[in-house]
């Protein structure tokens, strides 16, 4: 069972806007799971991956003036799931059609698709405008039939709703070794059968090539290897991005047109933004 550093960040002033930039830039040095609230952040990362001076360095280079006030503690490997339960993790409706909860949730409401997720510390229930708007492009995506890669897959959210929807295989790809073990526990737990693959993006020479690829990581790692994701995506194929901020989107599709996608829509949600492109025939 995992170590993890829990780092909490008071922020004065604080707002949603300045939690999120602040989680984006964690995210970037390697911290997992985030939980905001109105005083400020707190965040986790692996034991041995954290670094006390890159998070002086992110927290005194906020592009977003706060005071900030912080302190990092040991948090023993624990169950992970009651923590979430305890104080985080409702259940949640997307676009009224697909409801994500958890195995410990009572009075679920109904709906046409139900993703059972227990994240333990991967990212991916839904909560994060990220996750929601991945989702809600899935929901509005033909999968019937097709091949589908979840790079940074996390929870297996999205593996598990393609699947869900008809897709006829869901490849997960995972760096966390912990994570790809939680996704393959909720995939179980939903009934269905992805393939989860422990790696960075190198291991998408063995999820082979989809119609559709989706990555919901960070600016930064998006742009570090979308070529890879185009050279896995299918002629005619969909890309779906998300993990970046609304202004980011001018250096994303950039990049996109670069590798031959093509920018066909765009989806907001509280400052952050998921694009689908179209990989040219």
């Amino acid at each position: 069972m995992t170590d993890y550093i829990e780092l909490r960040i008071n922020l004065t002033p604080c707002s949603s806007d300045t939690t999120d930039l602040l989680a984006s830039d964690l995210a970037e040095i390697g911290y997992e799971s985030f939980v905001a609230d109105e005083k400020g952040l707190t965040a986790y990362i692996a034991d041995k991956l954290y670094d006390e001076k890159a998070v002086e360095s992110t927290i005194g280079n906020m592009l977003i003036p706060a005071e900030a006030d912080w302190n990092a503690t040991f948090v023993k490997g624990k169950d992970w799931n009651a923590l979430w339960e305890q104080k985080y993790f409702k259940p949640i409706v997307i676009e009224g059609r697909c409801v994500v909860c958890s195995s410990f949730h009572k009075d679920v409401p109904e709906a046409e698709y139900k993703i059972i997720v227990d994240p333990r510390m991967a990212f991916g229930t839904g909560h994060h405008a990220t996750t929601s708007l991945m989702l809600s492009y899935l929901l509005d995506t033909e999968l019937k039939g097709h091949r589908l890669i979840d790079v940074g897959t996390g929870t297996g959210i999205l593996a598990m709703l393609a699947l869900k929807r008809g897709a006829s295989e869901a490849v997960g790809i995972e760096i966390d070794p912990d994570a790809a073990d939680n996704a393959r526990d909720n995939a179980e737990l939903n009934g269905v059968a992805p393939i989860i693959l422990t790696g960075d993006a190198s291991r998408l020479a063995d999820a082979g090539q989809a119609s559709v690829v989706v990555a919901n990581i960070n600016r930064n790692v998006i742009l570090a290897d979308i070529d890879s994701y185009a050279e896995h995506l299918e002629p005619g194929g969909t890309l779906l991005l998300s993990g970046f901020y609304e202004a980011d989107i001018p250096l994303v599709e950039s990049a996109m047109n670069r590798v031959g996608i093509t920018l066909e829509e765009k989806r907001v949600r509280d400052g952050w933004v998921a694009l689908r492109g179209r990989k040219l025939p």
